[in-house]
């Protein structure tokens, strides 16, 4: 027992843990507070009908969000491992998602940073004496480049279909100078490149010790965004025409909720928003002590993720508001989502504002925040999962911060192609493809069943009550085993049917290598399950015929009980003991026979017998 305390003692002396309760709690606000809570969430609620897409999208985080946020954190703190070598401690089978999540982090960690580079580029170009995409005086400026800026009220404009305006000019012709065809790459824009070294760099020593530095870094990166947001949002609803902003971004329309495809945005903007299904969350929760209590921190994270994105609409749309006010024209034709709100609508009212430099200077350094947290929190996990992998090595010397260095030095000549003319064509690839809703829906059907049926939801709530002393609300438990699989499944089936192949701008179809490599993207994360599942399948002992059959009781087992949780009556007896509370008075050589007497339905699909013969069920008994 003693040899056993220190053994755990030094792995959490080598891997580290949150210094303190707050650090945990900003450094995931950071990663779920991002870039999506300002330029998506406004105006899909302004989109989707108003006040009334807080319907679908509140019955969304109650049944899908909240549970699957508390299923990855509670997973991480209660396996005190990254998000691959969690799933070989709780189900083997299931491993593959840790593999697909990372893939899935890997290449939004590519593409990601992107917006970072150019959200420097803007923030240096603010410290002008004269904001550059306000006027049409500029070299890269066109002849049908046409201010629209303080339009007098009684002034009709009637300009030709080809104008264009300064703001739009100077983020197609001046930041990205974006090449005429997919097929041209061109060549490389070295001020963006420069933007793009300078975000890897500030990213690598943001994560290079590990959780030491990174809870001290979200101290400033994941609150400094509310400053700002609280500066931007006064200044907006100062404006006039910012209430005509606020009523456009709320009005109710519930005729809209017919329609499906609001049902389809408002799931997918839980997942997008809440970094669900990524790995992100069990890396970050598997740095906390052992009796932390995940379940209140998952709630409150939850409704601070959601009260972020309301208020941001109404700074967004309290400026688009004035825009619209000082151009004389209906608010849907200014309003737009992604980098079109950030790097075009907005830079376009603030160009509009008193002192514009000031207001540029903030909006851009709230942008550079918000992403900047989810870059490098999302860089924290996929380093922890893999060196999880191998501890012993990777946790010796440098070799942690050699591992992140290599990462962060490939990533960043990979992401120089999206820095070239034509880097935008494949931005949207990375866009689209690599972290596609599917993928994620399907990730999370699968953690649903895995943890809610196989390794059982009874016995996931009883490892939660083992760490925080209680049990968390039924209705949890319940949406993990039934409502969210079922409603992620015909989100995911209602996402098949609409689908239709990316097209740049919404008009230019790519070529056939660009729909291959965004397939390989999408595929590449998504088959690691099923191959993941046949690999083991196939270094299960016995012929085809006995593995078969192994498979055929396990699902008998899974129809008659409902889960796994329980394949031996001793097992199922110790869960008993464990709720009459008497589960503290087994001996450790009972619970050792416990745990040695399950049966191979229990092996094939949960721990292997060589860990249950080395961790102890109690952690905290060595804690």
């Amino acid at each position: 027992m003693l040899d056993e305390k220190v053994r755990e003692d030094n792995m959490f002396s080598f891997r580290g843990q949150w210094s303190t309760k707050v650090e945990f709690l900003l450094a995931v606000a950071g990663q779920i507070i991002g870039l999506g809570n300002v330029w998506r969430f406004p105006y899909l609620c302004y989109k989707n009908g108003g006040g009334v897409f807080f319907i679908p999208y509140v019955l969304f985080l109650f049944t899908c969000g909240i549970p699957l946020f508390l299923l990855e954190t509670s997973l991480g703190q209660y396996t005190t491992q990254g998000s691959i070598t969690c799933w070989k401690k709780i189900c083997p089978l299931f491993e593959g998602m840790g593999y697909g999540s990372q893939v899935v982090v890997l290449y939004s960690s590519i593409y990601y940073i992107i917006i970072l580079a150019w959200a420097f580029f803007y923030l240096f170009s603010s410290f002008n004496s004269e904001l550059p995409w306000a006027s049409c005086g500029n070299s890269w400026n066109t002849e049908t480049c046409v201010e629209f800026d303080h339009t007098p009220d009684n002034m009709n404009w009637t300009v030709a279909e080809n104008a264009t305006s300064p703001v739009r000019e100077f983020w197609e012709r001046r930041v990205l100078n974006v090449t005429g065809s997919v097929h041209e790459l061109g060549n490389i824009r070295w001020e963006l490149a420069l933007c793009l070294l300078l975000s890897w760099v500030i990213c690598y020593f943001c994560v290079w010790k590990g959780v030491k530095s990174t809870g001290k870094v979200v101290y400033f990166t994941a609150t400094f965004p509310y400053v700002m947001l609280l500066v931007l949002l006064i200044r907006g609803l100062t404006l006039p025409g910012a209430i005509e902003g606020i009523k456009f971004y709320l009005y109710p329309d519930p005729s809209r909720l017919a329609d499906p495809q609001v049902w389809m945005d408002a799931g997918t903007q839980i997942f997008y928003s809440y970094a669900i299904c990524i790995g992100c969350l069990t890396a970050l929760g598997s740095y906390n002590k052992y009796n932390n209590n995940c379940y209140k921190d998952c709630v409150y994270l939850c409704l601070l993720n959601s009260g972020t994105s309301f208020v941001a609409g109404f700074a967004i749309f309290s400026a688009l508001g004035f825009m619209a006010y000082e151009q004389n024209t209906d608010i849907s034709k200014v309003a737009e989502s992604g980098p079109g709100l950030a790097f075009i609508a907005y830079p376009r009212a603030v160009a509009m504002m008193p002192f514009p430099q000031l207001w540029a200077v903030f909006f851009f350094i709230m942008i550079i925040l918000l992403g900047l947290d989810s870059e490098f929190v999302g860089l924290e996990a996929l380093v922890t999962a893999i060196s999880d992998m191998n501890p012993s090595f990777f946790h010796y010397g440098h070799r942690r911060k050699l591992l992140l260095l290599a990462i962060s030095v490939c990533s960043f000549f990979i992401g120089l192609v999206m820095v070239t003319e034509g880097g935008l064509y494949i931005f949207q690839l990375f866009d689209y493809y690599a972290c596609s809703g599917m993928t994620l829906l399907l990730f999370a059907i699968l953690q649903s069943v895995a943890i809610g049926w196989v390794y059982g939801a009874d016995r996931f709530y009883d490892n939660i009550e083992d760490m925080i002393g209680y049990q968390p609300l039924p209705l949890i438990k319940y949406c993990l085993k039934f409502v969210t699989p079922v409603i992620c499944l015909g989100t995911f089936i209602f996402s098949l049917i609409k689908y239709s192949p990316l097209k740049f701008n919404n008009t230019i179809a790519y070529p056939w290598w660009g729909y291959a490599l965004g397939w390989w993207f999408t595929l590449s994360s998504t088959l690691m399950v099923p191959l993941w599942m046949l690999y083991n399948l196939s270094i299960t002992p016995g012929t085809l015929r006995q593995v078969c059959s192994l498979i055929e009781s396990v699902l008998r087992k899974l129809w008659q009980t409902g889960e796994l949780a329980c394949s031996t009556s001793h097992r199922c007896q110790a869960i008993k003991l464990k709720k009459k509370k008497k589960q503290s008075a087994l001996t450790q050589s009972s619970m050792h026979f416990f745990f040695t007497t399950a049966d191979k339905i229990y092996v094939f699909f949960n721990l292997p017998q060589h860990f249950r013969e080395t961790q102890p069920f109690h952690k905290n008994t060595v804690r």
